[in-house]
């Protein structure tokens, strides 16, 4: 842990102002009294230059079309999203009519792919789902000009198995042939996304290093981090660290550690009602306002909405505190900063 924690300290002066940039003002980060204010721009990677992104998984789970979601949602946390999270599988295209819709905001798609639920990782690798790959690019190429995020196949951990195409290799394998398929197609639009779970009892696997695809094709990191029963803050859920794991420093040290130049996202992310304690979710997001300085290469947020999620229900206004409480949160200067590009 030590290990890794100096290496944070070593490297994080390499991440590019983009990366970790703490500007909320339209100054230059870590500017003082006099500086020469800057617009806060998008580089073509969709890093904002200035704070991070607000994005929302809105409504899930709840049968809601994508478009109701995300206005119901938008009104309920009182200002718009700049990112929206949709999910897909196998041969769907996307984005569909309604997303495009959505990105008429202007939004930003975070548009989360799974490229074969009817083949293995390897086998994808071997190009056997390529004709779904082509028609995908061309429904793009034809339909959505602009730049949207794509993760592939999220939260891997959990699927690994040593044998029956579903080793790390052929994970990394997969990823890496579905994006250079795309590109190869003339899919230049798309910001690739690594996914993780977030969860230290995966990180400690003596496989998991060995999960990511390459800086070649990969321009984001992320992990899916929710606060359970054992989480009281937003520094305990970036930073996850558990006694069955030991030496493992947390997800934001780690990423810090092992992609300095890299902007870092919460794909998902959200606080489970807590029986005899209605006040958690409003202490929660108030944590979040205290401690998002202290995660600068944390460049988007993107809460998981859902009355229906696995372990629980994770809508952020399901107490009237709650809901002040993530209303202020997303007025921050820090999620404010950048204006969304056109799409």
């Amino acid at each position: 842990m030590r290990l890794i924690a100096g290496l944070a300290v070593l490297v994080a002066g390499a991440c590019a102002t983009a990366c970790t940039g703490t500007a909320t003002s339209g100054r230059v980060p870590g500017g003082g009294a006099g500086t020469t204010p800057v617009a806060c721009v998008v580089t073509d990677k969709l890093i904002p230059t200035c704070g991070a992104w607000w994005g929302i998984a809105p409504d899930v789970f709840s049968g809601r079309g994508p478009v109701r979601a995300v206005d119901m949602a938008e009104r309920r946390m009182g200002r718009r999203a700049d990112i929206v999270h949709v999910y897909h599988r196998g041969g769907e295209l996307f984005p569909t009519a309604e997303e495009r819709e959505i990105a008429k905001g202007p939004r930003l798609l975070l548009v989360n792919w799974k490229p074969a639920l009817d083949h293995t990782w390897a086998e994808v690798a071997r190009g056997e789902v390529d004709g779904r790959l082509d028609r995908l690019a061309e429904h793009i190429r034809r339909t959505f000009p602009g730049r949207f995020f794509l993760t592939i196949h999220h939260e891997p951990e959990n699927d690994v198995r040593e044998g029956g195409g579903y080793s790390p290799a052929d994970y990394v394998a997969m990823y890496r042939h579905v994006v250079t398929r795309l590109r190869q197609q003339g899919v230049h639009n798309a910001v690739t996304v690594m996914t993780y779970m977030g969860a230290p009892n995966w990180a400690v696997k003596p496989w998991f290093g060995r999960l990511y695809p390459g800086d070649d094709v990969v321009d984001w990191v992320a992990f899916d981090p929710y606060a359970d029963d054992r989480v009281t803050d937003f520094a305990g859920l970036v930073d996850k660290t558990r006694p069955d794991a030991p030496g493992w420093p947390g997800f934001y040290r780690w990423m810090q550690a092992r992609f300095p130049a890299k902007p870092i996202m919460v794909a998902e992310w959200g606080a489970f009602e807590r029986r005899g304690a209605p006040g958690f979710k409003r202490d929660f997001f108030e944590s979040v306002r205290r401690q998002i300085g202290d995660y600068p290469q944390i460049k988007a947020l993107v809460y998981f909405d859902s009355p229906l999620a696995p372990r629980g229900d994770t809508r952020f206004d399901t107490t009237p505190g709650a809901t002040r409480a993530f209303a202020q949160l997303g007025r921050l200067p820090r999620f404010t900063s950048t204006p969304v590009p056109p799409s």
